[in-house]
């Protein structure tokens, strides 16, 4: 039962703790709408953010730390209910690893473009921007926002399955589950999107998908923590 706490606790404080910079971004940075902008202002005003902007970024990317933790530990819980469970706590931490190295590139990397082509002249405001599109592009859309979220998908799904197979939790936390996987999955679309012109896109699945993971994982926590069974 104290580990059932410590468990839910993580996943508590993980969604918790992402969420927080996450609205403060979208409050100072346009986050996410300003991804998709003009390269030369996304520059702009990543550079007017300053420091404060550069370590909100560092505490997005950090502050999901308690949850690989989390997902290593529900992990352990599980892995007699199925043998599908290892190779899913695997794709699951993997998942939450590569959206950290694509959100670290805001704190390491794009400040020093921004700064080039705050004060370069033409040619390096030139090179900054195509350097910044391949740096966004490779550690954004393809590792953290395409294989991070792909991956946690499919950890929330396979989990959640084990999780009902075994009628370990309540029914709406298993269709949470599900139902925040396959909208996470339709905001796939808009990676697509950067790539093939005219592509589908519903511009809402990836925050409506992203808050209702987020509550998933909440409720997680909390059901975890008042268990009063071995789970």
């Amino acid at each position: 039962m104290q580990t059932n706490k410590i468990t839910g606790l993580l996943f508590i404080l993980g969604a918790i703790g992402v969420f927080i910079p996450y609205t403060i971004l979208t409050m100072t940075f346009d986050y996410p709408d300003i991804l998709r902008e003009d390269v030369g202002l996304v520059l702009t005003k990543f550079h007017q953010g300053g420091n404060i902007l550069i370590l909100t970024w560092w505490l997005f990317a950090i502050l999901g730390l308690p949850m690989l933790v989390a997902y290593q530990q529900l992990g352990k819980k599980l892995e007699k209910q199925s043998a599908s469970v290892g190779w899913l706590t695997t794709i699951g931490i993997v998942g939450l690893v590569v959206q950290m190295i694509g959100l670290l590139r805001w704190t390491f990397v794009v400040p020093i473009l921004a700064n080039n082509y705050d004060q370069g002249d033409e040619t390096v405001k030139a090179i900054s921007k195509a350097m910044f599109q391949v740096v966004h592009q490779y550690g954004g859309v393809v590792l953290g926002e395409h294989l991070g979220q792909l991956f946690t998908i499919i950890w929330v799904v396979g989990m959640t399955r084990v999780m009902q197979v075994g009628k370990l939790v309540p029914g709406w936390i298993n269709y949470l589950g599900y139902i925040s996987s396959f909208i996470y999955l339709l905001a796939q679309a808009e990676l697509f999107a950067t790539v093939i012109p005219n592509f589908p896109v519903w511009d809402m699945a990836g925050f409506l998908g992203s808050t209702l993971w987020l509550i998933w994982l909440i409720a997680m926590g909390i059901y975890l923590m008042r268990a009063k069974d071995s789970f």
